[in-house]
């Protein structure tokens, strides 16, 4: 298949582009009362407002033709019918099944998917209600009060991230941690305050051998065993969420507490499965199941809606525009709710682990920019971080501006002065202010003239820089799960388009390669053959500083 960037649809953008970039957002407004109207639609809990974006109908329709000359459709309906669209690693990717709560029929070879899955939700919900009622009971007869999540990247970021946004519907008698790093920091600073007799580990990890996760899981074993005094307790303090069975007895956990999931569940796509037990242990189930009825409703919208008014496909396609067209290379996320503090850290793996990629499904190189930077972090904090880069910066930086209407804490005063900066920051972006603007507020200000000129440039916005505003009635398990759902298709859609494999991650293997063998040779005196000149003398250093200790 060829690039898209041959495409006549890819073409035509081009050239719209150059045509209507010196536009301004501003006179669109003005010109068009009826803009915002038609530049948004409301689907699953979320109103999506698209209109502070550098589009117009033209611009959308050639955005369409784009997704259409990319064969969207074709690629959507093999992701349905569990065809293996992850193709460099031969799987299928059936994230959607892990939601379906049976409405559709999912198999991957002909086997139908949809008893295991219910099969492990209904050991899930047994598992977490008796931990959460007080029936599972530590070695030492006493009840849990603490949960501690070992895993890394899709293992820990998705429970962690949905914890933290639903922490408002936690109980204050069983609390969740999480340790991923193998820093020794993260799992002692976490430990230190918690009772090996009441604390139970979760131990995620796929094949029960990722070195990082492993590493932890071992420690806090030995931890658990310093204070307990007896292997038997392992069984009443450790579950797994792994495939690997025998590793898991070996560890001394009970297979009766392994928790399954399968090779076509991606990492940072498994949120919805086993993997997200903490998150069921830490809301209970009622509400790990709210959380997949909202992806289950975006997806249903995903598949269902014309590409016209299909929330995944219209945020795709933006970004696409800008990215492709425009020359952003970065996109921002921001939350203006706290406790989605985590949401941008896992919307970077989501997309730049998926669409980080070089190189299409058949191998090509490509000659277009694929998956952008993405990064972010709760306003208010933002607006006194980084947004002086957005606004007034050489860069060209989209924004997202995610808000709930309605506060968990409605402390008096506080909800609306947040959501007035969150409208303001979006209305400033868009509209700037002219240089006209800004001499004459500083003249109403009573400024002398020599001063105002100096003033000027440095008080002139430019404006013009586009963002999405998603409102949220209030933060529920059901929206949070609309939410990522929305994000996951985005990524999805932008792969397509750009013709690579979302599903795949080899990058992020060869480090884990080169790791092994770096940490065989911290075991002897001299480096393997053919180590670099820079990492020999980094190694030495490490053996010399071992040494001192």
């Amino acid at each position: 298949m060829p690039l898209i960037s041959h495409t006549p649809a890819w073409k035509s953008l081009e050239q719209h582009w150059t045509e209507i970039a010196g536009w301004r957002m501003r006179d669109l407004f003005d010109e068009d009362p009826g803009r915002s109207a038609r530049f948004s639609l409301e689907e699953c809990g979320i109103y999506l407002d698209y209109s502070k974006n550098l589009v117009t109908d033209e611009t959308m329709r050639r955005l369409l033709a784009l997704a259409q000359a990319a064969d969207l459709s074709f690629w959507g309906d093999s992701l349905l019918r569990g065809e293996k669209v992850n193709n460099t690693e031969g799987r299928a990717v059936l994230h959607m099944a892990l939601r379906n709560l049976g409405r559709r029929n999912y198999q991957v070879d002909g086997v139908d998917v949809m008893p295991g899955i219910r099969s492990v939700l209904s050991r899930m919900r047994a598992f977490s209600d008796d931990v959460r009622d007080g029936r599972w009971l530590g070695h030492t007869g006493q009840r849990i009060s603490d949960i501690v999540s070992i895993g890394i990247g899709g293992s820990s970021l998705g429970p962690k991230m949905v914890c933290e946004a639903l922490r408002p519907y936690q109980s204050a008698d069983l609390r969740v941690h999480f340790v991923s790093n193998v820093d020794g920091a993260q799992l002692v600073q976490t430990l230190a305050v918690l009772d090996p007799a009441t604390t139970l580990f979760v131990i995620a990890s796929k094949t029960f051998t990722t070195q990082e996760t492993i590493t932890n899981a071992q420690s806090a074993r030995a931890w658990c065993l310093d204070g307990l005094h007896d292997d038997a307790a392992i069984a009443r303090h450790f579950v797994a969420v792994s495939t690997n069975r025998e590793a898991v007895i070996e560890f001394g956990i009970d297979p009766h507490n392994m928790f399954e999931f399968w090779d076509w569940v991606g990492g940072r796509y498994s949120v919805w499965s086993a993997i997200g037990l903490p998150i069921a242990l830490a809301v209970g189930m009622t509400r790990f199941e709210e959380l997949l009825t909202g992806a289950l409703e975006m997806d249903e919208h995903f598949v269902e809606a014309p590409p016209e008014r299909n929330m995944p496909v219209i945020l795709a396609l933006l970004g696409i525009w800008y990215n492709n067209f425009g020359g952003a290379g970065t996109q921002a996320v921001i939350p203006y709710d706290q406790n989605l503090q985590y949401l941008p850290a896992y919307l970077q793996q989501v997309d730049m682990e998926s669409n980080g990629k070089r190189v299409t499904r058949d191998g090509v190189a490509v000659d277009y920019q694929t998956g952008p930077v993405i990064w972010g972090q709760p306003g208010t904090d933002a607006q006194h971080s980084f947004f002086q880069l957005i606004h007034q910066g050489t860069r060209l930086i989209p924004t997202d501006f995610i808000l709930p209407l309605r506060s968990h804490h409605p402390i008096d005063g506080h909800h609306d002065k947040l959501v007035a900066n969150c409208f303001a920051q979006a209305q400033a972006l868009m509209r700037g202010r002219t240089e006209a603007e800004a001499r004459a507020e500083l003249e109403a200000a009573n400024i002398p003239p020599e001063t105002i000129d100096k003033l000027v440039p440095h008080r002139t916005f430019p404006g013009n820089r586009p963002s999405n505003m998603l409102l949220i009635e209030q933060l529920t398990p059901r929206v949070l799960g609309a939410l990522i759902a929305l994000y996951e298709h985005k990524v999805f859609v932008q792969g397509v388009i750009w013709g690579v494999d979302s599903f795949d991650q080899w990058g992020v293997e060869l480090g884990k390669q080169l790791a092994a063998h770096i940490l065989a040779d911290f075991r002897e005196t001299a480096c393997s053959p053919g180590v670099d000149s820079s990492t020999a003398t980094l190694i030495r250093r490490y053996h010399m500083a071992m040494s001192e200790e």
